[in-house]
This record gives C-alpha cells, structure tokens and sequence, in this order.
C-alpha cells in the first residue's frame, strides 16, 4: 500500500466521457485535478482539469500524460494493451492490469467467474458458423457475443434452436462467446468498491430494467427478497478480492429460482451506480476516486429510495419538465447532438 495523495496532486483518467466527467467533478471536491486523455470528444474535458486529445497509439502524447500525474485510472475498459503497458512504465494504473484483463474478453471473463466457484451462464467459445451450429445442440435459445467490445445491446445476436446459423454468425463474424439463455426473473447489479488497504464496501443492490439493450432505469432498494442481499453483496466482495482490485467495480447479477447467476463485471463505475449520488453520502464516483488515491472508503450506506432513469437521445427534451418535478437531481453529459441510443444525461428521483 502506497501513502494516500494529498489534495493538489493529479489523477488521470483513460476516457473522456460522462463517467469521466462525473469522476472528475468528484475528484475536484476532495482537492484532486484530473488530466483526462480521450482521442475523440470529451464531455470531461468541460470540468476536467486538463484534457489530452490524442490517439492511444501516440506514444508521446502517452509518455506526457503519464509523466504528468501521479496515478492512472480508466472510465472504460477497452484501452489497448500497448497504451496501457507504456503508461504503467512511468505510473500506476487502479484498477490493475489483471481486472482490464478479465473484463475485456468475454470468454476470460466467464473462465474466472466459474473458477471461482460463481454461477455463470452456459457458455461456448464460437469462432465460426459450424462452432455456432455445435454449441447450439444443446440449448433452445441463446445470444452470441463477441469476445471484445461490445456494450449496451452491440456486438450481440439473439439465436435460436433452427435458426441459420451462418447467417447469425455473419452478423457478428468476430471470435465470440454463445451464452445459454437464462430464465431469470429480475437483473440486478451491485456496486463494490475495494481500496488499497483490501477493505471492501459494497452498495445495495439495485434493480435494473433495459430497453433495446439500453439500460433504462436502476430502482433500489430492489425489492427482492431479503435473503438474496448479502448473496449478491458477497459474490461481488469475493470477485474484486480475487482480483486483488483498487476502484469500484459494478457486478451484474441474475435473479433465478436457483439463485443468483453472474452475468458481467464492469471494472469501473457502472450507470447503474448513478442512484449513489442522491441516495449516499458518498457516491459511488468519489468512491472510487478514494480508492485509487489510497483514501478511506465511505461505507456507501443508503439515506434515501431512488430511481434512477438514463435519459437517451430525445428524452432530452424532457428535461424542462424534469426541472420542475421536486426530488430530483438532474446530470446532463454535455453531448451536442441527441441521437438515437446516446445517453444524453440521467436523473435520480428521490422516492418519498
């Protein structure tokens, strides 16, 4: 364990986004300035101390934004390799390497998830139509994802026994991973954050509903048995202890008659979190900005019922009328356009 940064010192974060956005501001409140790097546009750049546009393959706009901070960490996980190795070179990365590791390859993820003894869905590795074809013998339904880079409801196909599997597999022609489905009755997700002391403090979980892929809405409490708490809060506990993480990591459970079935991890702050920043003292953005400056966690105990709702693409437009309802808290991105599927802000509304 390293000694904890003292106010003033510099934190640099891989991604420009509305996670690093939020990070930043909560860096900002206890003393810290945040360099972000972002090859495209970067919402964060609007609150962030300094801002770094340049791709990851530049290896001196690289070696200048690592020189000039005192420790990495990331609001997305698929920064490449070489970025990365040349970065922890000259400062050190929080989360760490193994983590990034994990979660950015679907199959890898599934491997420790099941190695540690945690309930995962039935899975396959599929690199072409005839893999696709075999590993489907067995099941009546399932999704194929790639291995790599897929998020909110991309990278994803729903197959099914007699469909055409070379067609399903040319949609997504890429090393992948065909999941059994799961009957599940309810997603959940629970945000854990572990610090450099090895401490662990967990979030209640919360219920999530998507929509086209999207989440949608995070409602917590959740609602399910009490039974089921501390089985999703200690599955989340023993994944980033096996990691040997520092940061918060947000853990999707399913709710089946068998009990809870892991689905991902996400070795970052999670949009599921967001709910923290009106139902906690400490949210889950400063959490995490505690942990990897070598701070104390917050205990994340709840004070209030939230909802949280994403706000996507012409759901801006409703933000007049949001302004004006009492108990809510509203964070918009900064994003220019309102496309289609684009998160464009979220609202939590206090439920009294």
């Amino acid at each position: 364990m390293t000694d904890p940064l003292h106010p003033g010192a510099s934190i640099g974060i891989l991604g420009g986004g509305q996670l690093g956005r939020m990070l930043s501001v909560a860096a900002s409140r206890l003393g810290y300035r945040c360099h972000v790097y972002e090859p495209g546009p970067a919402p964060a750049g609007d609150v962030a101390h300094r801002l770094t546009t340049a791709p990851y393959d530049d290896k001196a706009a690289l070696r200048a934004f690592a020189a000039s901070v005192d420790v990495v960490t990331y609001e997305f996980e698929n920064v490449p390799a070489e970025a990365l190795d040349l970065i922890e070179s000259i400062v050190p990365i929080r989360p760490n390497r193994r983590a990034l590791a994990v979660s950015q390859d679907r199959l890898t993820e599934k491997d420790f998830l099941s190695g540690l003894g945690l309930t995962v869905a039935p899975y396959a590795a599929v690199d072409s139509a005839a893999d696709l074809a075999a590993a489907m013998g067995g099941h009546a339904r399932g999704i194929l994802k790639t291995r790599r880079l897929g998020y909110d409801g991309k990278g994803q196909v729903r197959v099914a026994a007699g469909d055409d599997f070379a067609a399903a597999w040319g949609q997504v022609a890429a090393p992948s991973v065909l999941e059994g489905f799961v009957d599940f009755s309810a997603e959940i997700s629970v945000i854990v954050a572990r610090g450099q002391d090895g401490a662990v403090a967990a979030y209640d979980p919360g219920l999530n509903e998507h929509r086209d892929g999207i989440l949608r809405t995070t409602t917590v409490p959740c609602g399910l048995p009490a039974r089921l708490i501390p089985d999703a809060v200690l599955i989340a506990s023993r994944i980033v202890t096996a990691l040997d993480y520092v940061g918060v990591m947000g853990v999707e459970l399913f709710v089946t008659p068998q009990g809870l079935v892991v689905n991902e991890i996400a070795p970052r702050v999670h949009n599921s979190g967001h709910w923290t920043q009106a139902g906690c003292a400490v949210d889950q953005f400063e959490q995490h900005i505690r942990a990897v400056a070598g701070l104390p966690l917050g205990d994340g105990q709840r004070h209030a019922d939230v909802v949280m709702e994403n706000l996507i693409g012409d759901d801006i437009a409703r933000v007049p009328q949001l302004l004006a309802r009492p108990d809510t808290q509203i964070h918009l991105y900064g994003k220019g356009e309102a496309r289609p599927g684009r998160k464009m802000g979220h609202v939590n509304m206090i439920q009294r």
